[in-house]
């Protein structure tokens, strides 16, 4: 059976609950915003130089995100309830809105880089940051059952970790193949940046985490 959501709770205890549909439909919007930033660079890491197209996009998801994010932060100071800590409720806001500036940040560089093929490493590195942008999206669904959302804290964690694998064999493979230094210094800021964003999609699930524990 599953757990009664916040609001039941609330509902329970003092006959109407809040209601909270609008802030929990900004979050999902910045799930799939996240995750359709993600998806695109994936795209473009794939079929670049072809897919260069893409980069506006990724540009128009980033503004998107920014004004998602100043709607979230707006909501949360107009009302005088919040279904979690407002301060919780605010870094969520703010990190995966960092997926998404990551994301936009990593087809800047390879723009600005002149970058004339993908690394194949960069092309795993894009993968993994778009499953764990997925987790981000489908959990920001669930945000109104907290009790649904450790899954993801496990996943997001999980995918951390491949990708901080990943980061490091691909530095490696920098090093050890005898690759121009110019290169080298230009694939070592895309791989950082690429990594950076899988870092935002796991303190992602770090606030989630404490918003499990704060209403276990």
């Amino acid at each position: 059976m599953a757990a009664p959501s916040f609001g039941t709770r609330v509902r329970g205890l003092f006959g109407r609950a809040p209601d909270y549909d609008e802030l929990f439909r900004l979050f999902r919007r910045a799930g799939d915003n996240a995750e359709a930033a993600a998806s695109l660079l994936e795209r473009l890491m794939r079929g670049w130089p072809e897919e260069q197209g893409t980069r506006q996009e990724l540009v128009d998801r980033e503004h998107e995100g920014d004004r998602i994010t100043h709607d979230i932060i707006h909501h949360l100071y107009k009302r005088s309830s919040t279904p979690f800590d407002r301060g919780d409720l605010h870094a969520l806001a703010s990190v995966v809105d960092d997926v998404v500036d990551y994301a936009e940040e990593v087809a800047d560089f390879m723009f600005l880089y002149r970058v004339e093929a993908p690394m194949e490493q960069a092309v795993s590195l894009a993968e993994v940051l778009r499953r764990a942008a997925a987790e981000i999206a489908t959990a920001m669904g669930r945000l109104h059952q907290p009790a649904d959302l450790r899954r993801h804290v496990v996943e997001l964690d999980r995918l951390e970790d491949e990708g901080d694998s990943l980061e490091r064999a691909s530095l490696t493979a920098l090093f050890d193949d005898g690759i121009d230094p110019m290169l080298v210094i230009r694939w070592k800021d895309i791989f950082e940046r690429l990594e950076r964003g899988i870092d935002s999609c796991d303190h992602v699930g770090h606030v989630l985490e404490g918003i499990v524990v704060k209403h276990a």
